[in-house]
């Protein structure tokens, strides 16, 4: 007999594939434009396969010989050897590229057959590079947890998805979604996200936001255990329940304990909100931070290193962007992520770089996963495990800390 796990996922996923076709197939526009299709759809697949080219189609479908030579070079892919090993770990924390040179967050987290997401920025479009990733270790395609941080697009878009790419909430059952209490966010992306959630939970998925969380109301809880010895905590920020003029600042937090280890993931969050963190709660040291707003100048504030003192740092960010601003010094990581950071540990590690505006971005480390084995832990990545502080943008754009001089 099926498992009651199996039977919802059967059952939702009836439901998600009948909303699709009806959405996408609807049979009067079908029957109308039978004939445009077809000489479309033929139009483009003889450009794909490079028969025709058609210079206005570059750029939208892209020929194979073209997108094969930009999937070249972008970090590659972990071999089944690679995922092996990482889907054999206690516990395994991916930091994941996003398949464009926006900045944004997506983590996976997998121990045993529980699979925690955190965020799915960084547009729409890195749905195509975020879902099939996920689905070589989320195998059952249910994602027991899911976490969004604060409604900021490169946080959130990769949970909605394109006409071409399913987001991941039409990608995989979501179990139970926690998100930020409040948001001032006034954005398309915003709604867009809260409705595929709320169909999501019509659908059978259970809701909470943070605070609830924090509050333990109407069946959430602080604290989850994912596995044999590893629980997830929700932590507390007083911007879950008082406005702000940042929306980072409203990001969920969360730790991740695993015996005497501890992970810690804030999302955006600013300098009051880290200061609320520290003084709301009673963090330990941390082998794993995830690196404050892509390593932000104005996140990663002493007031919050000081405490959880980690050990290893990763940063999701295309490395050297001006995408928020063209002060070389600012863009992420910043040199005062570099300063605050180089005290206690230099283990930092980048996912992507931006070569510059026209050539695009590549993969620093790349998919950045952090492994725990028996309590040991240890780091694999995708393109190369090479450590921030020796890397040639490193040397080219950054002032070494004498605590990274050796």
């Amino acid at each position: 007999m099926a498992s009651k796990k199996t039977q919802r996922k059967v059952e939702r996923e009836v439901k998600k594939a009948a909303k699709r076709t009806a959405k996408k197939h609807p049979f009067l526009a079908f029957v109308a434009f039978l004939l445009v299709v077809a000489i479309l759809v033929g139009v483009v697949f003889l450009h794909k396969k490079g028969v025709i080219h058609l210079p206005f189609l570059d750029g939208i479908i892209p020929q194979d010989k073209k997108q094969a030579e930009e999937v070249d070079g972008v970090g590659g892919e972990f071999t089944q050897q690679d995922i092996q090993v990482i889907t054999g770990s206690d516990l395994s924390i991916h930091f994941l590229e996003l398949g464009n040179e926006y900045t944004g967050d997506c983590t996976l987290i997998k121990t045993g057959d529980t699979e925690v997401l955190i965020d799915a920025g960084s547009r729409k479009g890195s749905a195509e590079t975020i879902v099939p990733y996920i689905q070589q270790f989320c195998t059952d395609g249910v994602l027991e947890y899911v976490i969004a941080t604060h409604a900021h697009q490169d946080h959130i878009a990769g949970f909605v998805g394109t006409s071409k790419a399913d987001g991941v909430f039409e990608s995989f059952v979501c179990e139970t979604i926690i998100d930020y209490p409040l948001s001032d966010a006034t954005s398309q992306i915003r709604e867009d996200y809260e409705t595929l959630r709320d169909e999501e939970v019509q659908a059978g998925a259970t809701h909470y936001t943070a605070l609830e969380c924090w509050n333990e109301e109407n069946g959430a809880k602080r604290s989850y255990t994912l596995s044999d010895g590893v629980t997830m905590h929700i932590l507390y920020q007083k911007f879950y329940e008082e406005e702000t003029s940042d929306e980072n600042d409203y990001s969920v937090c969360m730790l991740l304990t695993q015996g005497e280890n501890n992970y810690l993931f804030t999302g955006d969050l600013e300098h009051d909100g880290e200061e609320s963190l520290v003084q709301s709660n009673d963090l330990p040291k941390c082998k794993l931070f995830k690196g404050g707003h892509h390593g932000s100048p104005t996140s990663n504030t002493e007031t919050l290193l000081s405490v959880i003192q980690p050990e290893i740092v990763c940063v999701c960010c295309c490395c050297g962007s001006d995408e928020y601003t063209e002060n070389v010094a600012n863009m992420f990581p910043s040199q005062a992520f570099v300063d605050r950071i180089a005290p206690y540990t230099k283990n930092v590690y980048v996912t992507t770089i931006i070569a510059d505006t026209k050539a695009g971005y590549t993969s620093m480390n790349g998919n950045i996963v952090v492994m725990s084995n028996n309590g040991e832990i240890s780091v694999r990545c995708s393109n190369n495990a090479t450590l921030f502080k020796d890397t040639a943008w490193f040397k080219e754009n950054r002032d070494c800390p004498t605590a990274w001089q050796d």
